[in-house]
């Protein structure tokens, strides 16, 4: 087997001479130009710097970088200075590079009042990219260096955020930075939006509506975390409220409490309430028909089937040239995972997505009080110029649940009309999908009463 190419990383300091070109005010190019460094992703063959955001080389309807580019051009003016005041939605963020020593802290726009909506996933579906990327580019990070392993020793900052993560409404923040908060933008397709940054010296904190069913889980020292998370999860909290908490560590054994990488904290809420509705759901009746559901949102279309079979769950994806995944010009990359009845062992080589769509799948049958084998199919197109989280997964497949299903009387039926609302051909799809590939072999026992 042919041994995978590395990427080639190329580290330029101090400045990319052609994004000062592109960006008209100097101020803002010298921003982008100076984090600490620009870092440059390239594989072999990339076409970013010959680009230059005007050429569309990567065959993307739009540029991402220059879309948080003019993105980060309204809230500048905003934010340039040492101080901050605003309502935070409320948000925090906890990093995981130089894990386990990591930067945490409030996430803060420059503005009052309700921004709710800012750090609130659950309400942005049908929002427009432009939008969600207008969202995370005015929450501006606050960061303190934090051991992860000592979620009580991180000192009164730190303990300020803790707070925020447990409130149920916006709070008002004011923070003081050791200098101006700068975004930094990676050359890279690949890089969600994220706001600007910059370390606190130090942070004040308004009168905070503590959510009592958030808080009690933090009191509760002798509550394991996942216990905790699902405990919340049916009491009614929003899944992104209880992420954020368990990234701060409000969660577990009192000698056992960690921060959690906001990236994995996410993941960790999806496969532990997932898991824990998929383990009643194995006891339900088996459904009597075969489903379709379909959802289209960012330029992703979901296809999920539903066939009248024991517990079994897929997820594939389909990126096409262009896309985020994808930089080939011609060639579809295809990948996903899967499971039987008895679950998995290893985490899903799709990463998050597999998870966030195997907790709304699982929100479904669970209120049905049904089980049923589950294919969840995901073509992604350029129009999806950059990735905004897994979020958009489990919210499209919630949409696609939301909606009254397509109902067939067989497989074949089932097929013939996924080839009509997808671009890929069908055989392709089977080839990919280990679910669909053994439906199409098995023999039922009643074909031979």
């Amino acid at each position: 087997m042919p041994v995978k190419e590395p990427k080639i990383v190329r580290t330029m300091k101090k400045k990319v001479p052609w994004l000062s070109h592109v960006v008209r005010d100097p101020a803002v190019a010298f921003d982008i130009n100076i984090p600490e460094e620009v870092r440059t992703v390239a594989p072999r063959g990339s076409v970013c710097v010959i680009c230059k955001g005007a050429r569309m080389l990567c065959r993307k309807t739009r540029c991402p970088l220059m879309a948080r580019i003019q993105s980060y051009l309204k809230v500048r003016p905003l934010i340039d200075q040492d101080r901050l005041e605003g309502a935070s939605p409320p948000g925090v963020f906890v990093g995981r590079l130089g894990y386990p020593f990591v930067f945490a802290g409030p996430l803060v726009p420059p503005v009052s009042g309700d921004t709710s909506m800012m750090d609130l996933p659950e309400s942005w579906f049908g929002k427009t990219m432009d939008e969600i990327i207008d969202f995370r580019l005015r929450l501006v990070r606050g960061k303190k260096k934090v051991d992860v392993r000592k979620p009580d020793r991180a000192g009164r900052m730190i303990d300020d955020v803790r707070e925020l993560a447990l409130s149920d409404s916006s709070v008002d923040v004011e923070l003081a930075f050791r200098e101006k908060p700068r975004a930094s933008f990676v050359l890279n397709d690949e890089v969600q939006p994220i706001g600007p940054s910059a370390l606190m010296e130090g942070m004040a904190v308004g009168n905070v509506k503590v959510d009592r069913r958030l808080e009690k889980a933090y009191y509760d020292t002798d509550l394991l975390a996942s216990d905790a998370v699902f405990s919340l999860y049916e009491n009614g909290v929003l899944v992104s409220r209880i992420q954020k908490a368990l990234s701060v560590g409000a969660f577990g054994l009192k000698k056992r409490r960690r921060f959690v990488p906001t990236r994995w904290s996410i993941t960790a809420v999806d496969s532990i309430v997932s898991q824990a509705l998929m383990d009643e759901v194995k006891t339900f009746p088996v459904i009597n028909e075969f489903r379709v559901y379909e959802s289209s949102y960012l330029d992703n279309r979901f296809e999920v089937l539903m066939l009248p079979e024991g517990w079994k769950y897929e997820g594939i994806e389909a990126w096409y040239p262009g896309t985020i995944w994808n930089p080939s010009q011609s060639d579809i990359f295809m990948f996903g995972d899967w499971e039987g009845f008895k679950g998995r062992t290893t985490y899903a080589k799709m990463g998050g997505c597999y998870y966030a769509a195997r907790l709304a799948v699982n929100e479904k049958l669970s209120a049905e009080r049904r089980q049923a084998t589950v294919i969840v199919l995901r073509e992604a197109h350029p129009d999806y110029i950059m990735p905004v989280g897994v979020w958009q997964v489990r919210e499209n497949v919630r949409n696609a649940l939301r909606n009254d299903p397509l109902r067939f009387n067989s497989l074949d039926e089932v097929l013939k009309h996924i080839a009509e609302r997808f671009d890929i051909r069908l055989t392709t799809w089977i080839r990919n999908s280990a679910l669909l590939s053994d439906a199409l072999r098995q023999k039922k026992i009643t074909e031979f009463a």
